[in-house]
């Protein structure tokens, strides 16, 4: 009995792993995530047990914190009476997917563990929209960050709040996930810390799916992209080179 941390890609099922997929059809139970998509849970038995354990946008973080309790409580159980359990996240489970909690309470019931990576979405969306997060002479880094930890008035949510200074003076290409709610003080935060305010930025919205937008803009603009989540914020002159028209994902 073996519980499997799976990660389903950015959304196209085109970028699940190979393993990834051989495990959702030998699977006798699957956790699921809000952002996996129908595509791929179609490769699960039509027999197996799918439990959609997805936290929703705008939950309160006494509510997530339950939520993922509950999470760990279906883990440890199916874990201990199921021979294959999938547990199946967007993007990659280590990739502000709180995979690693996970991995620590199936630890600590003495419960099997793998981790199956998959493509995040912070490189996979930027990527498929033809946006390179690193160039020569434009970019040498890249920083992956969520802004999630900032509320819609600019306050520091809880936990660890990223230190947009230093961000900001990091240079290289910056990808927020989870952003959008806390857009407009993220893009002050780093215009107050150096940033330059005509930065080019990309806001990609249901990345790598037949539903894909993306909106061009700078620091200036990005509070008034008019997008929802799912979507990758990518700040850098990276965002330049992206093609006007980038090719449709297929469905």
């Amino acid at each position: 009995m073996t519980v499997y941390l799976v990660g389903a890609g950015p959304g196209d099922p085109g970028l699940l792993t190979l393993r990834g997929a051989e495990l959702l059809r030998s699977a006798d139970v699957v956790l699921y995530d809000r952002l996996v998509t129908s595509d791929v849970l179609a490769l699960v038995r039509s027999d197996a047990l799918c439990i959609d354990v997805g936290k929703r946008p705008g939950t309160d973080t006494p509510g997530a914190d339950r939520r993922q309790h509950e999470i760990g409580r279906l883990l440890v159980e199916h874990g201990r009476t199921s021979a294959v359990v999938v547990r199946l996240k967007g993007g990659d489970p280590f990739v502000f997917g709180r995979g690693g909690e996970e991995v620590e309470i199936l630890e600590a019931a003495g419960i099997p563990w793998q981790i199956v990576p998959g493509v995040t979405s912070a490189l996979g969306v930027a990527g498929a929209a033809g946006i390179p997060v690193t160039h020569r002479g434009l970019a040498s880094s890249v920083t992956i960050v969520t802004g999630h930890t900032l509320d819609r008035g600019g306050t520091p949510g809880p936990g660890h709040e990223p230190n947009w200074a230093a961000l900001a003076k990091t240079g290289g290409t910056l990808v927020i996930l989870m952003g959008m709610a806390s857009r407009a003080a993220i893009a002050a935060a780093l215009v107050d810390a150096g940033r330059d305010a005509d930065t080019p930025v990309a806001v990609i919205e249901h990345g790598t799916t037949p539903a894909q937008r993306m909106v061009r803009t700078t620091l200036t603009g990005l509070p008034d992209v008019d997008l929802g989540p799912p979507a990758v914020i990518v700040v850098g002159p990276v965002v330049a080179l992206a093609p006007r028209a980038p090719e449709a994902p297929r469905g």
